[in-house]
């Protein structure tokens, strides 16, 4: 008898360890790929085939390290060594899963919320039961743990009695599916029988193309992308995204020597949408210049560029037709425009246009906390646009009520270019908003802007070779990128924060300000887009550096530019001396509109500092400067620009008068 139970028990272990033998190597695979489960509205898609070996090296970069010092990347790495230290004290269950693929997606599930969503293949091993009891032991007393079913589907629960948060894991097959929010479960469920993105053809394109010799790859859906940044902003501030221009875009993420996050990969164009994006993957690509004369404290710099306008034009023109009503008015406006001045636009126009056009944009003194934004053209011959614009002029000048106005700043002309949806004629939507501009000549380029101030500002930081050109640490970061393109987008974070903050909700406000150290540290961040057949080849490269190094940069970079600047500036407003020929020295004025009949300007408290009429921008008429307190401080006029006739300057308590001077 004991022979019997003792060969029936040897007979139950082989047959255990057959089954188990068949399981691993000789079953067919029942097994589905993880993209199956990951619901078809996710904004973006991380993978990676090796998460484990992928957290040690990232988590070694001198990224991490200073991102360590944020409170919330503090608590996020504690979290992290601790599942780490706890799936090492049950070795036997970590060798047995290993390096497995892992995906991680997000989705807003409602207004102004997202969440993440984890599957994660763990191949034949999902078949062990003693896994699913794993998860019971792993989670311990701090954990309470519950189940429920969804749609024949066991959802394990695990509520954190610290945090009050609960983790939601499901498995499907080889996949364990997990997220914090259990309403991305239910939909990771509900793909199962029915996958979206898995088939979908322009998904597959994208995977097919990008490499994967990096850390992880990201993929993501554009037409989700304004919905989740929309958590952040308000929906108004993100008018300019198209939902229709892109499918996807993969990228293959890496990080070199610690410091740089590249991202190289391939983006998908719909060419069915009526989108500027359309265009440019037509028309070729173009060598970037623009940082010849861009200044150097450009927050944002956003470069088109194409084989020739000609193409770009002409291809931009087939864009409207899909359009009739808007190519209608197109067509009707430029009819109006060329009979109206007796002009061709192609001709006196079109001709001299470059291989790229761009838009810059940063913050001045004269700009009195206003966006400085120029859109600047590449001319073939400077000296053919010159004869052009001059005839342009004329004719407005000839032809229209329009007043024709020119000042000359440090020995550039700036004209006043009052010609309605010019720049929405040029380049469509993309400078749609560049109305009455003003515009000076600086080497080979056109420079337009809506304020003069912008424009003196790029001929006074040209001057002084304050520009990207002469940056080194632009020329380093530039190199990373091929040298012709199609688009290119650069930010210099650092001088584009505080534009960044005003665009943000309120509640995300307070998170940048609060959290700038680990969002400027990303110094300098550049998109690029080049044609591929029917694919953008498109690169990202994000470039990390200490704060403190950032600050001490600028530091240095302003207190130059400064010394520079006052070998240009013919004279200053003095307090010091008062005398009657520094008393007389006014500071120079930067009206933004060349049409205002006056100028003012005002002290801290709100009390007028002084007045002065104006003609085409220029100080023509009366002056009046005050004190402080109100009292009247200098009186006098002016006649072209110059002081004129006496000038008196009165005591700043009693009113007498204490200097007159003869011009």
């Amino acid at each position: 008898m004991k022979r019997k139970v003792f060969w029936s028990i040897i007979i139950l272990v082989i047959g255990f360890v057959g089954y188990q033998v068949y399981v691993f190597t000789l079953s067919e695979n029942d097994n589905i790929k993880s993209i199956y489960l990951v619901p078809d509205d996710a904004v973006f898609i991380i993978d990676t085939e090796r998460p484990i070996d992928t957290w040690d090296e990232i988590s070694a970069s001198e990224i991490w390290t200073h991102l360590q010092t944020n409170q919330q990347f503090n608590e996020l790495s504690k979290s992290l060594t601790s599942l780490d230290e706890t799936f090492q004290a049950k070795k036997e269950i970590l060798d047995l899963i290993g390096e497995r693929n892992l995906l991680i997606s997000a989705h807003v599930f409602k207004p102004k919320k997202y969440g993440l969503l984890y599957v994660a293949d763990l191949q034949k091993l999902s078949k062990l039961i003693f896994l699913k009891r794993a998860i019971s032991n792993l989670a311990g007393q701090d954990y309470k743990v519950t189940k429920r079913v969804y749609k024949e589907h066991e959802i394990i629960e695990l509520y954190d009695k610290e945090t009050r948060e609960t983790l939601h894991l499901s498995f499907i097959k080889n996949q364990v599916i997990a997220s914090y929010t259990h309403l991305l479960v239910e939909k990771s469920i509900d793909q199962y029988l029915h996958p979206v993105i898995g088939r979908d053809l322009n998904f597959l394109e994208i995977k097919r193309e990008t490499a994967n010799d990096g850390f992880f790859n990201i993929y993501l859906q554009h037409k989700y992308l304004k919905d989740y940044l929309n958590c952040f902003t308000s929906s108004s501030n993100l008018d300019f995204l198209n939902k229709e221009a892109f499918f996807y875009t993969g990228l293959d993420i890496s990080i070199v020597e610690g410091v740089i996050v590249q991202a190289t990969g391939f983006t998908n164009v719909d060419s069915s949408s009526e989108t500027y994006l359309k265009v440019a993957q037509q028309s070729g690509v173009g060598k970037r210049s623009v940082a010849k004369i861009a200044p150097k404290n450009t927050s944002l710099y956003l470069s088109v560029a194409f084989d020739d306008f000609e193409t770009f034009h002409s291809n931009l023109e087939q864009l409207r037709k899909e359009n009739p009503a808007d190519f209608k008015q197109y067509s009707e406006q430029l009819a109006m425009i060329e009979n109206e001045l007796d002009i061709s636009i192609s001709e006196h126009i079109y001709s001299w246009i470059g291989s790229e056009i761009a838009l810059i944009h940063f913050n001045t003194e004269l700009s009195k906390n206003k966006k400085d934004i120029a859109a600047i053209i590449k001319a073939d011959d400077i000296d053919d646009a010159k004869e052009n614009l001059q005839l342009v002029l004329s004719k407005i000048k000839e032809n229209t009520p329009l007043k024709y106005k020119q000042i000359n700043y440090r020995g550039y002309p700036i004209h006043f270019f009052d010609l309605k949806g010019f720049f929405k004629m040029l380049a469509g939507n993309m400078f749609s908003k560049m109305e009455k501009p003003y515009f000076t000549i600086i080497d080979d380029f056109v420079v337009f802007s809506t304020s003069p101030n912008t424009l003196k500002e790029i001929i006074n930081n040209h001057l002084i070779g304050y520009t990207l050109e002469n940056s080194e640490k632009f020329d380093d970061f530039n190199y990373q990128f091929e040298k012709k393109s199609s688009v290119f987008a650069y930010v210099n974070t650092p001088y584009s924060f505080k534009d960044l903050v005003s665009l943000v909700d309120y509640k995300t406000r307070l998170e940048l300000q609060k959290n700038k150290p680990f969002i400027t540290c990303f110094s300098q961040i550049g998109i690029q887009l080049i044609p591929s057949d029917d694919l953008f080849e498109s690169a990202i490269s994000v470039v990390f550096e200490h704060p403190k190094d950032i600050e001490i940069q600028i530091q240095k970079e302003q207190e130059a530019r400064e010394k520079l600047l006052l070998q240009l500036t013919p004279y200053r407003e003095t307090t010091t001396t008062e005398n009657s020929t520094s008393f007389f020295e006014l500071p120079p004025i930067h009206p933004s509109d060349l049409s205002a009949k006056s100028y003012k300007e005002y002290y801290e408290n709100g009390q007028l500092k002084f007045e002065v009429d104006l003609k085409d921008g220029l100080k023509e008429g009366s002056y009046k400067s005050y004190y402080e307190n109100g009292n009247l401080k200098i009186k006098g006029y002016f006649k072209n620009d110059t002081q004129d006739g006496t000038w008196k300057a009165y005591d700043e308590q009693k009113g007498n008068l204490i200097f007159k001077k003869h011009f």
